[in-house]
């Protein structure tokens, strides 16, 4: 009983929020966003009090077959009428959403109009799965779709319906590659439905970021969003209300909205959720202008210079797994040798000290096509997520300089700080969240907990095909590399396409290198190769094409088989070593068996991989002795086997909670600096 009046009071209060839809205007001012409040611990209590309430309400699925069966009656009544018919329900339930707002009947008709629009203008129709994740995200969850679902043609439903009702929506992706696809890809349906549609990518102007913004549907990546967020924070910093705001305009020959480029914080659909939400939330986004100091350039060079100087065991304690370096006291003594007879400023032994062990770590903790890569004489960091190419990205405190001189290329001009906000800051400034990815399970406690998120499973619309090829384990990396070749040719000669991923830039071209040795053909997609991307990836699925990528292979890459390849078995994905998450590694085990068709995946480690090196380095050289004293034959695999696996399992866990703690002390970095402002005045 008690349960029962909790949902209903919960579902009221909950539809009484929803009627009132987020948008630019009186109630929610010209720049909508919700404000930032540090919870106490009674309304922490009843806020996860309302989320248990909506998780178990949800869990019983019975408003999903309601919804199904609302949209499909509907759906049915329009599939009969003709387009202008057509386009006078899409007006009709405009008119209806802004009067009352997202209503759950209204709702339910403007999924049934989505997918009657998606029908005719791409011959697509959407299955129940992807009727039940759109629901799901207009409820503000996230969907936990498999991989090959159709994702993005699920978002065309919170997204199109959440546009209707006049709310700013913007669609957030992990890459320009996917923001431009998925835009273009579904450009005629929103087109259709009387909406406007923007997209952000890179290198786009001022003007042009404003054009997009001012678009009903705006597609962008993470990191665009947030630095265009970042200026506009700048802006806002003047005015101390929303009245101050409005009044702007009245004595500004320039209204302060006109300067703008986004319309507030008001409604987001986050694809690939968790790779958001967590793995790039470890890293804040700093808006930077160039320094004014004539003298860095020579301090850069001449702590490198330093640090080679030091390049000894004796001097310095290398912590590879924090990327930190420390000097020792025979290191401090020796350093204030060398600098005893150099400029003034390296005469302050605290400040000597700190240059130094940063120009260490750029010699000993980064490394050439793991961490960055060099192009055309300027050096660009990798993330080491998706494996792509950060080119508007630099390492802080004088790294990215120090690294570049290490390289021999033309220092960049040092930046200084302007404003900064972690991705766990501004994802709750919005006013109505959702998202949907194919791995939020392992992470869904830190979505729920954080973002306010919960995480629902949406079923597959067709039973999984994918076969697992068992993991097999190597004593050295010379035989993992070996095994990985030998197994892409043996499934080459079956016909079937094969997908070798790797972590780093380094080991894709490898792996090259080794194929190309044999004679046999065979594609590579890296940092490197990020233009041919799309090329790269639509031949991927072709019989007997054998593809090497690192992990821009992964998120949100759709591998398209032909039917020559799919007879064969479909793509067969070979991991050449685990990452640094389980679900970076669900989601390249996913470009294969996609909505229905075969495949299978396989796993090929060595006990000289990285993270096993530097978490059990010392049991991993044991049973590499064990190898050489029993005088095993090369190509054999770890004995015993169940000890190699349990040791690659525990150093991913311990990175996945190195990697939480990291996490858990950005938001608290963020809650101490919210209240260093607040005393100051400058808080938001």
């Amino acid at each position: 009983m008690l349960f029962q009046y909790l949902s209903k009071k919960f579902n009221y209060y909950k539809q009484c929020e929803l009627l009132l839809t987020p948008h630019p205007g009186i109630y929610y001012s010209q720049y909508p966003i919700k404000k930032h409040e540090k919870l106490t611990w009674v309304k922490r209590f009843i806020v996860r009090l309302k989320k248990i309430v909506k998780y178990v309400a949800r869990a019983q699925h019975k408003e999903i077959k309601t919804m199904l069966k609302s949209v499909h009656n509907y759906h049915e009544m329009l599939e009969t009428i003709s387009e202008l018919d057509l386009d006078n329900a899409i007006i009709e339930i405009k008119k209806e959403l802004h009067k009352r707002g997202l209503k759950k009947d209204l709702i339910c008709q403007a999924f049934a109009i989505i997918k009657e629009v998606t029908k005719r203008e791409l011959n697509m129709s959407h299955y129940d799965c992807q009727l039940q994740g759109g629901w799901i995200m207009m409820q503000g969850m996230i969907a936990e779709m498999n991989t090959g679902e159709g994702k993005t043609l699920t978002a065309t439903l919170p997204v199109g319906c959440g546009a209707m009702a006049n709310m700013p929506v913007h669609v957030v992706t992990v890459n320009d590659y996917l923001v431009q696809r998925d835009a273009e890809l579904m450009r005629p349906v929103y087109k259709r439905l009387g909406l406007t549609l923007g997209y952000i990518i890179s290198d786009m102007t001022e003007q042009e970021r404003k054009q997009a913004y001012r678009c009903d549907i705006t597609y962008c990546t993470s990191q665009q969003l947030v630095f265009d967020f970042l200026r506009d924070r700048i802006l806002l910093k003047q005015f101390n209300t929303d009245l101050d705001f409005k009044l702007s305009s009245l004595y500004s020959s320039t209204p302060i909205s006109e300067k703008l480029l986004l319309r507030g914080l008001s409604f987001a659909v986050v694809d690939e959720a968790d790779g958001i939400f967590i793995d790039e939330s470890r890293t804040p986004l700093i808006l930077s202008s160039k320094a004014e100091n004539t003298q860095q350039e020579d301090l850069h060079r001449e702590a490198i210079w330093l640090a080679r100087q030091l390049d000894n065991d004796l001097y310095y304690l290398l912590e590879a797994k924090l990327k930190q370096v420390t000097l020792t006291e025979q290191g401090e003594h020796y350093l204030k040798e060398l600098t005893a007879d150099m400029q003034s400023l390296w005469r302050g032994e605290r400040r000597s000290k700190i240059l130094v062990e940063q120009a260490l770590s750029a010699l000993h903790c980064y490394e050439k096509d793991i961490n960055y890569f060099v192009d055309d004489g300027k050096v660009q960091i990798i993330d080491e997520n998706t494996g792509r190419s950060m080119p508007d990205r630099t390492w802080g405190a004088g790294l990215h300089q120090m690294i570049e001189e290490k390289e021999g290329c033309d220092q960049t001009e040092q930046n200084q700080t302007i404003a900064r906000i972690s991705y766990q800051h501004f994802f709750s400034r919005y006013l109505k969240l959702s998202g949907m990815t194919g791995t939020a399970y392992e992470v869904a406690n830190e979505l729920w907990r954080v973002y306010g998120l919960s995480v629902s499973p949406v079923p597959t619309h067709k039973p999984p095909r994918r076969r697992y090829d068992k993991t097999y384990i190597y004593y050295t990396q010379e035989e993992k590399w070996q095994a990985v070749v030998d197994d892409a040719i043996a499934h080459q000669i079956l016909n079937r396409p094969v997908l070798i991923g790797t972590r780093t830039v380094k080991d894709s071209e490898y792996i090259s290198e080794l194929l190309n040795n044999k004679h046999y053909k065979h594609q590579v997609l890296n940092a490197r190769h990020y233009k041919q991307e799309a090329e790269i990836v639509a031949s991927a699925g072709q019989a007997g094409r054998i593809t090497v990528a690192t992990n821009m292979a992964g998120r949100g890459t759709d591998i398209k088989l032909d039917t020559a390849a799919e007879a064969a078995g479909g793509l067969h994905v070979i991991c050449c070593e685990k990452n640094d998450s389980r679900r970076i590694d669900r989601q390249l085990f996913g470009r294969s068996a996609r909505q229905g068709d075969p495949g299978s995946y396989k796993v090929i480690c060595s006990l000289e991989d990285d993270a096993v090196m530097k978490y059990f380095g010392k049991i991993s050289l044991i049973l590499l002795n064990h190898q050489i004293k029993r005088e095993l034959p090369e190509g054999m695999t770890v004995r015993p086997q169940w000890l190699a696996s349990l040791l690659i399992k525990l150093s991913q866990r311990i990175i996945e909670r190195y990697h939480r703690k990291i996490r858990q002390s950005m938001i608290k970095v963020d809650e101490k600096r919210e209240s260093m402002l607040a005393f100051t005045g400058e808080a938001d």
